[in-house]
């Protein structure tokens, strides 16, 4: 018994010596390799081709259960990521819709909102919204660009404080020191 014993330690030895110095670098480079599975990039992009979002208007086709969620299936920009302010294209119950990007869960610029969901608002063709009230608050930088959005904008009933920027420091801070003072007389007469 002994004799195997010894014999099968000399040849394990003799095999883990030689196979270590022969395959050293590989398993210490695989070793590096396997240890990695996951992804070292941060979140690059807001809205994307397959990115999931959550409809917050009140229209019939966003608030029907499904068992699959909407999914954007086309960007319309240059770069392929919506951002706020953004139409983007649904894949919404098997149908196709066009959509207002409201709120996204990537951080912007400073003073800007992030949100804990994609949020969107479907639009017609045209622009005009298809529901008739908005559920969540969408950010004040769509005022700025009221042309485009102003049914969207009308039907909308809370708006998040945010700073665009392209406006100086002294109208950051009148602008929000008139929200201060907006909210504090609206949860005053409230």
């Amino acid at each position: 018994m002994q004799f195997k014993n010894n014999h099968f330690v000399k040849i394990g030895g003799f095999a883990m010596a030689f196979f270590a110095g022969l395959w050293g670098p590989f398993t210490h480079a695989s070793r590096a390799f396997s240890q990695r599975s996951f992804s070292t990039t941060g979140s690059f992009s807001a809205i994307q081709k397959m990115t999931r979002v959550r409809v917050v208007d009140n229209s019939a086709l966003g608030n029907t259960p499904y068992h699959r969620p909407p999914r954007c299936i086309h960007v319309y920009n240059k770069s392929g990521v919506g951002k706020v302010g953004d139409r983007i294209l649904l894949a919404i119950k098997g149908q196709k819709k066009k959509a207002l990007i409201v709120g996204h869960r990537m951080p912007g610029p400073q003073m800007t909102p992030r949100f804990d969901s994609n949020n969107v608002v479907l639009i017609e063709d045209n622009g005009n919204p298809v529901g008739t009230r908005i559920k969540t608050p969408i950010p004040t930088s769509l005022r700025q660009r009221e042309g485009e959005f102003s049914k969207v904008l009308a039907i909308a009933q809370n708006f998040t404080f945010d700073i665009s920027a392209r406006t100086s420091q002294d109208e950051k801070g009148a602008l929000y020191w008139n929200f201060f003072f907006q909210t504090i007389k609206y949860y005053s007469l409230s």
